[in-house]
């Protein structure tokens, strides 16, 4: 068993329902929410009007702020479940961009050496949550959540970032990890869904490392 406090992360690609689930899990849980900086970073909406000048610069502010999340997450004496980590950053969406040729062999090895540094000084999350999503599906999501700036994302980069995605999980062993449907599995208006999720996370857990209900008394 631990003292250090629970720590959860929900990964997924781009409009795979983050945010809402990790809205979900504080409201049923004790959990302090660290969602992922989307309107800090101020190359994005450059980045996504001209990805091979911004891909280096975009990428750079996020694996740092990140990285300063997971700091700020570890000095917290409640459990924390994060929107997005440091591991996807690097490994799905800078990977991405140095396939597609977008960040070059020089800055490359600069990223590359900065993210194995900064991962090296971090905790692992006690549970990771990979949230798999159709492509239609996310096409949908980004259409209805109507940031501006996504709307003319290529549906080849959603493409390679799924396959991507799949990759990176296969081989992730940093800590448990669990598979989350997000296209069956309605977990935020189906009770029967809630149910079965509550159980897997608890199971997944194990006995030494409870989820606490919102509503417990103070720790």
């Amino acid at each position: 068993m631990t003292d250090r406090p629970l720590y959860i992360a929900v990964a997924g690609t781009i409009g795979a329902g983050k945010s809402s689930l990790v809205k979900w899990l504080c409201q049923h849980y004790d959990l302090e929410p660290f969602y992922e900086p989307h309107e800090a970073n101020p190359y994005l909406e450059d980045f996504y009007g001209d990805m091979r000048r911004w891909a280096f610069s975009s990428q750079l502010f996020f694996l740092v702020t990140r990285f300063r999340h997971h700091r700020e997450m570890e000095s917290r004496v409640h459990a924390v479940v994060q929107d997005r980590t440091l591991y996807e950053d690097a490994e799905v969406f800078a990977r991405y961009h140095r396939d597609a040729g977008n960040i070059d062999d020089r800055d490359w090895r600069t990223y590359e050496s900065l993210y194995h540094t900064l991962r090296a000084e971090l905790r692992p999350p006690d549970l990771m949550l990979y949230l798999r999503c159709p492509l239609r599906t996310l096409r949908k999501r980004i259409a209805s959540r109507g940031r501006a700036y996504e709307q003319a994302i290529p549906t080849s980069y959603l493409r390679s970032l799924e396959g991507l995605y799949e990759r990176w999980y296969d081989q992730y062993d940093r800590s448990p990890k669990l598979v989350i449907e997000t296209e069956r599995m309605d977990y935020v208006t189906r009770l029967f869904d809630r149910v079965e999720l509550l159980k897997t996370l608890d199971a997944k857990l194990g006995a030494t490392r409870p989820l606490l209900r919102s509503d417990s008394p103070p720790r």
